[in-house]
């Protein structure tokens, strides 16, 4: 059902004995020793290992460890659900911006929407650790898969050249997490299949350094990786490599004080001709079947979900469960209850013309539009846009409704529609009549017809940053864009309990990046804190 992710993702290779560590807190770990080596040359004997080891690469963005749901983490300190890849990234992203508060009081987990984080916060640890955990197996497919290794083990010239592709396809997923760390930590220890296997301290490379490492990679993998939609879904390809691009220039600015909008507009331009296409409905496109029902011809990348074979309490099956509670039905979303967490602010909601848009999927009974105490979850607008049912209502795969199905849409070409008007409007390059169709093309889905379409005149940064608010709210973006715009931090621009303030209060700009986890600074003295922290 969801090709490379689902049938092996649960194989347990030898050569992860770094994985199999009780605890990964930072990115001074040392990486398989001599002996686990040894073991990998066994294991590498068997010609399928190659694919099960890129397998397990796709699955370090969905899984949490070596077993589902729970029981045997990557990660050890925190709840496991917790520790997953895109619920710590989301967290980070949404629960910080005026998408997004919760209920919950574990630990510190409202402090992301009050901007009032530490350097000591659990949830900042567990995503600093993962993706931590992700660039180390990255780094050691990288060194069983050199010329050397493999003409040593004596690989054919067909599996070369497959093992080669596999190779752009790793080199993408490391950039993809660099990109993550450059995105919410700007400063961090840089380590590739180059660095030594014993144990060492890495030194912290600069904002700059970052940015030129992931630029390097992205631009020396994309023309070794298949053409946009030829690979097998949902596996990195050349357009992958092309939004990632696009969005590392189109932030440039942020990471390095140099704006890079013609390179941006470059990728961004190739994508919106290249093989994809709007999905028929906005609503589907969070289905449990949006693998196959249409929506997948919009995802340039998406990460791989399963309720019986990805069993995780992170990904989609957080965002299916968590936002849903007081009268709200379970049934109705394909799982068996909800844990009334998460919903969003007045601010997202009047961005909104109540009652047209399609993406406006606010659940409303019993809900108040106002927040006066966060811990009520029936204060502030429920989303019901993650639904764990297919076309035809049906529920999900886990027969128990536990664990959800849908895949979750990393980068998708509405996305890369309203990235081109933006970079347009910053001077990149394009033309405003493309601009304009391509932002149409988008709000003609969301409206059902071109009645809600924009002019010329009504073509402007404010409308691109709302719009993107309208289409890609709750799918991690909402942080770095606010950042690009000037209107994370500050007093630019205020939402309810910003500052936990109710009404909102202005930031220090030093939260525009995460603090290093303290205890990434405990074990390595060469890595130095965030300004502010």
């Amino acid at each position: 059902m969801k090709n490379i992710q689902l049938n092996i993702i649960k194989t347990l290779l030898l050569v992860f004995s770094l994985a199999l560590t009780s605890c990964i807190k930072d990115l001074d770990q040392s990486d398989p020793d001599s002996e686990s080596l040894l073991s990998a040359e066994e294991t590498f004997k068997n010609p399928e290992s190659y694919t099960n080891f890129l397998a397990k690469l796709y699955a370090g963005l969905a899984t949490t460890g070596q077993q589902g749901p729970a029981g045997n983490p990557d990660i050890s300190g925190i709840d496991e659900g917790e520790s997953q890849y895109i619920r710590g990234y989301w967290v980070m992203q949404e629960l910080t911006t005026d998408e997004a508060v919760i209920a919950w009081n574990d630990k510190t987990i409202k402090d992301f929407h009050y901007h009032t984080w530490t350097s000591g916060d659990a949830f900042i640890n567990a995503t600093f650790s993962r993706l931590d955990f992700q660039v180390k197996n990255c780094n050691e497919f990288l060194r069983q898969t050199t010329d050397e290794k493999l003409d040593s083990r004596n690989v054919d010239t067909n599996l070369r050249d497959e093992i080669n592709g596999f190779r752009a396809e790793a080199r993408f997923l490391r950039a993809l997490s660099y990109w993550h760390f450059l995105d919410l930590f700007g400063s961090v220890g840089l380590v590739t299949e180059e660095s030594p296997t014993d144990f060492f301290l890495p030194e912290q490379a600069t904002k700059q350094q970052l940015f030129d490492f992931v630029e390097a990679e992205l631009l020396a993998v994309a023309e070794d990786l298949p053409s946009p939609g030829t690979n097998a879904y949902p596996r990195a390809d050349r357009g992958a490599a092309w939004m990632l691009l696009s969005k590392l220039y189109l932030n440039a600015e942020t990471y390095t004080g140099t704006g890079r909008y013609e390179d941006a507009f470059t990728y961004v331009n190739n994508l919106v001709t290249a093989n994809y296409s709007l999905g028929a409905d906005y609503e589907q496109l969070f289905f449990a079947d949006n693998n196959t029902n249409g929506a997948q011809n919009e995802f340039i990348f998406a990460v791989a979900f399963d309720g019986i074979r990805t069993k995780t309490f992170g990904g989609t099956t957080f965002l299916t469960h968590a936002p849903v509670g007081g009268s709200m039905n379970p049934e109705n979303f394909g799982i068996n209850g909800g844990w009334a967490g998460i919903r969003t602010t007045s601010a997202l909601v009047n961005k909104f013309q109540m009652g047209a848009d399609s993406r406006e999927q606010f659940y409303t009974d019993g809900q108040s539009l106002e927040i006066n105490t966060i811990s009520s979850f029936t204060d502030g607008y429920a989303i019901s846009k993650w639904k764990n049912i297919d076309i035809n209502g049906n529920p999900g795969s886990d027969p128990n409704g536990d664990f959800a199905d849908i895949d979750f849409p990393m980068f998708r070409l509405a996305d890369a529609y309203l990235m081109y008007a933006e970079i347009f409007l910053r001077g990149g390059g394009g033309s405003q009549s493309d601009a304009l169709s391509y932002v149409n093309q988008v709000r003609t889905r969301a409206f059902g017809s071109t009645a809600n379409n924009i002019t010329g005149s009504e073509l402007n940064l404010d409308f691109i940053l709302d719009e993107r608010a309208r289409e890609l709210h709750w799918e991690g973006h909402r942080r770095t864009d606010l950042i690009r715009f000037g209107k994370f931090t500050g007093s630019a621009y205020i939402w309810p309990w910003k500052g936990n303030v109710q009404n909102g209060a202005p930031t220090a700009s030093y939260r525009n990046l995460f603090p290093i986890p303290a205890n990434a600074i405990a074990g390595n003295p060469n890595l130095t804190q965030n300004p502010g922290y």
